[in-house]
């Protein structure tokens, strides 16, 4: 049964027994009734008990129930249907305070796009949007959703991203630009070549990521349970020893009505589900609230360098080809064979060759952490680490850069110019007033570019040249002192590292789905300035979470010791519970607003 139904059926039964006693002055068919209802909730609740005790966690309705019905044996019966009201309405509350809290996530789920007008042949087939293949052309015509992630080939439109990114102002798309799957269409129709399978698409990977946050349980809860043991003893033993003192009875009752269990039930997952919402609202997917938690306590924050702190697209700096290849040969079958890769290198790549120069690709594999092989018109290429494709002995660059081999002989290599997202200072700094004071960045990248970026930006400690496996060690060896420890990255060669780290964030608006669906956290807009916003609505909904429940802890230990004496009969015990009841959850529900201290960390970058 509901808890609305619950609540719908106590309440109306309540009602008929005020009816009966106060009306028709039938006060034995309204006790009557009231008993029914009392002995059937308290046995559901019981049977909810024990599957919870079965689960291996640790509750609070004992109380509840005892409550109920010792108000019942002392003939305190209009106590036990207000407590039964109250309780009822509480769960009730909770129903609706999780729904109000969680529905900006599931906005998402119900704008899943469905179908896609495909070109083909020069006309438009709707098709199913699980059916679009890569490399297929799409039309987005005027209002509709952006079915799959591609690439603009005609068209100029304005597209709304709020729902993926949470940024309200819509952004302008024209030849070249990403498409995001759930993005909304304007006034322009668009025809766009689909980059990656719906599955793999940005819109399904945020509608797995949302659907993995309601399935994970909090580990927070499970600790507010534990309280559960301690007040649970301390409620007993001040009722009993009341009921000794006196040698009443009607003291024990009066006692458990006040021990009000809504504190641990319902204040600290309220709390969390609020700040997940808090998080979506700023283009933030908390996957749990375990990663609220740790990020709330967080003293390490690792980075990744490219694509991280610098920007989305690197500019190639200098193509160095060799013979027989001339340059334009070199960068066509370079930018071929990247085509299909998400990494940041093989995008600038791509963005700085002809459309029209690239070839078809086949055979792609990836080798984590130092490249690429492909196949491109009967040319064997192998891209990424020098180490990876050639054994020749030469001065490497000292930018960042790539090495192409082709046919097994060493052809060339291409720089960049890694330039620094301007909102990373302003980040490190951000991060070091919310007390994180050991910063590290891990890259892959050459000693002295990556020592020029961590020194410009603020960062405690740079380590350079690292392979996946470096990285997950050097995130491993971090001391007791300095954990948990967070890390930040963007591709497929921060998915392992994401996955050991105590908390992995990633940036999931250019970065892979290996990436996203690795980490705890997920941003969605390309904004490095939003780790910091994370970590702010972490600390704060922790904040909150413990308040919640500790304020209700204290209130209700004073009421039990104030009704010890006598002084709070059995039916006004019941309705303070719930006014402790209203204003835990209430408190609670302060974590879905904007702090103070997230509002100024929005204006700082805002303003930089």
């Amino acid at each position: 049964m509901k808890h609305s139904t619950k609540f719908a059926l106590v309440l109306g039964l309540g009602i008929l027994a005020l009816i009966l006693e106060f009306i028709f002055h039938f006060p034995l068919a309204a006790q009557i009734i009231i008993t029914a209802v009392g002995i059937v909730i308290s046995f559901s609740m019981l049977l909810e008990m024990i599957k919870t005790l079965r689960a291996g966690k640790y509750g609070v309705d004992l109380l509840a129930i005892t409550a109920i019905i010792a108000t019942l044996a002392v003939g305190e019966y209009w106590a036990s249907i207000v407590v039964l009201v109250m309780l009822t309405g509480g769960d009730s509350l909770e129903d609706y305070a999780a729904h109000k809290a969680g529905k900006e996530l599931q906005t998402l789920l119900d704008n899943s796009p469905q179908t896609a007008n495909v070109l083909m042949n020069e006309h438009l087939t709707v098709k199913p949007v699980d059916e679009v293949l890569v490399n297929d052309q799409v039309v987005v015509k005027p209002g509709e959703v952006v079915p799959v992630d591609g690439v603009i080939l005609s068209g100029t439109s304005i597209f709304d991203e709020s729902s993926l990114t949470g940024e309200s102002k819509p952004a302008n798309k024209s030849l070249g630009d990403d498409l995001m799957s759930g993005s909304v269409n304007g006034d322009g129709a668009v025809t766009m070549k689909v980059t990656k399978l719906a599955a793999d698409s940005q819109y399904q990977t945020i509608v797995k990521l949302v659907k993995n946050s309601e399935a994970q349980p909090a580990h927070f809860v499970r600790l507010a349970d534990r309280y559960a043991i301690p007040f649970t003893l301390v409620s007993y033993l001040i009722a009993g020893v009341a009921w000794f003192v006196s040698k009443d009875p009607v003291r024990f009752a009066e006692v458990l009505v006040v021990a009000s269990p809504c504190p641990l039930i319902l204040a600290a997952p309220i709390a969390l589900v609020s700040g997940m919402s808090s998080a979506n609202r700023n283009g933030i997917i908390i996957k749990n609230g375990t990663a609220i938690e740790k990020l709330a306590t967080t003293k390490t924050i690792a980075f990744d360098k490219t694509g991280t702190l610098t920007k989305g697209i690197l500019a190639i700096d200098k193509i160095k080809n060799l013979p027989p290849f001339s340059e334009t040969e070199f960068l066509s079958l370079t930018a071929s064979a990247e085509q299909q890769s998400s990494h940041i290198l093989a995008r600038s790549i791509v963005k700085a060759s002809d459309p029209h120069s690239l070839m078809p690709v086949s055979h792609i594999k990836e080798v984590t952490g130092m490249g690429v092989t492909a196949q491109v018109d009967d040319h064997q290429i192998k891209i990424g680490r020098k180490r990876f494709v050639t054994d020749q002995n030469f001065d490497s660059p000292s930018q960042t850069a790539i090495f192409v081999a082709i046919d097994d002989q060493f052809a060339g290599y291409i720089t960049f110019s890694d330039q620094i997202r301007p909102e990373a200072a302003v980040t490190i700094s951000q991060l070091n007033k919310l007390g994180i004071q050991n910063t590290l960045m891990i890259s892959g990248d050459q000693k002295a570019t990556a020592d020029a970026v961590g020194k410009q930006i603020g960062i405690s400690k740079v380590y350079a040249e690292c392979l996946p496996e470096d990285k997950i060690t050097i995130l491993k060896d971090q001391e007791d002192h300095l954990r948990p420890v967070t890390m930040v990255g963007d591709g497929v060669n921060d998915a392992p590292s994401l996955t050991v780290a105590d908390v992995g964030i990633a940036m999931g608006a250019r970065g892979s789905t290996a990436a996203s669906e690795s980490a705890d956290i997920v941003i969605l807009k390309d904004d490095l300035g939003r780790v910091a916003r994370a970590l702010s609505i972490s600390k704060y909904t922790m904040k909150i979470a413990k308040q919640s429940v500790l304020i209700g802890i204290f209130i209700c230990i004073g009421l039990m010791l104030i009704a010890a004496t006598g002084i709070i009969p059995a039916l006004l015990g019941a309705l303070f519970q719930e006014v402790v009841d209203t204003v835990t959850i209430l408190w609670a529900l302060l974590a879905h607003r904007n702090s103070t201290q997230l509002k100024q960390i929005i204006a700082e970058q805002k303003n930089n």
